[in-house]
C-alpha cells in the first residue's frame, strides 16, 4: 500500500466521521461529506465501480432532497407556523450544547418556543413542537442511513 492509498483512506474516514456529525446538526452537508468519502477511494486501487458510485450519488441526493422536505411534512401535519420550524432549528443548534439529551429536547423547544412567539397556545405550540421534532428525528433517520450505507461501501472497497 502506497501513501496516497493511506492518505485517501484516512481522508474518506474522516469525511465519513463528518457526514455522520452532520446527521445531528444542520449547518453539516453531511450526506454530501459521506459522500465525497467514496470519491476519496476513486483514484486508487480500491476504485468503487461507476454503477456504485453513481447509486451512491442518487442516494444522496434523494436523502438531501428529503432531509429539507420530511421536517417540514412533518410541521405542517400537526399545524405548525413557519416560526414553529425556525424554533426547531434553531432549538437543534443550541441543543448541540447540551448533549445528549439538548439533541432531542432542543429541537422540541425550540419549536414550541417558535410556536408560541407565533401567538399560538400553549396546546397549539405543543402540537407543533411534537410536529416539528418528529420530522426533525425522521430526517435523522434518513440522513443515518444514507450514511450508514456509504460507510458499508467505502468498508467493502478497502477490504477488497
Amino acid at each position: 500500500m502506497i501513501m496516497t492509498d493511506i492518505l485517501s483512506i484516512v481522508l474518506g474516514a474522516i469525511l465519513l466521521l463528518v457526514g455522520f456529525v452532520g446527521c445531528v446538526v444542520p449547518v453539516l452537508p453531511g450526506v454530501a461529506c459521506a459522500y465525497a468519502a467514496l470519491w476519496t477511494l476513486y483514484p486508487t486501487p480500491y476504485a468503487l465501480t461507476g454503477e456504485r458510485l453513481l447509486a451512491g450519488g442518487v442516494v444522496a441526493a434523494v436523502a438531501i432532497v428529503l432531509d429539507y422536505v420530511v421536517p417540514a411534512l412533518g410541521a405542517k401535519k400537526f399545524n405548525c407556523s413557519k416560526w414553529g420550524v425556525f424554533g426547531c432549528m434553531v432549538g437543534t443548534l443550541v441543543g448541540l450544547f447540551f448533549v445528549p439529551f439538548g439533541i432531542i429536547l432542543g429541537p422540541f423547544l425550540g419549536a414550541i418556543a417558535g410556536e408560541l412567539i407565533a401567538g399560538k397556545d400553549v396546546s397549539a405550540a405543543m402540537r407543533g413542537g411534537v410536529g416539528a421534532l418528529l420530522g426533525f428525528l425522521v430526517g435523522v433517520v434518513l440522513k443515518f442511513t444514507a450514511c450508514a450505507l456509504f460507510v458499508w461501501w467505502f468498508v467493502q472497497a478497502c477490504c477488497a
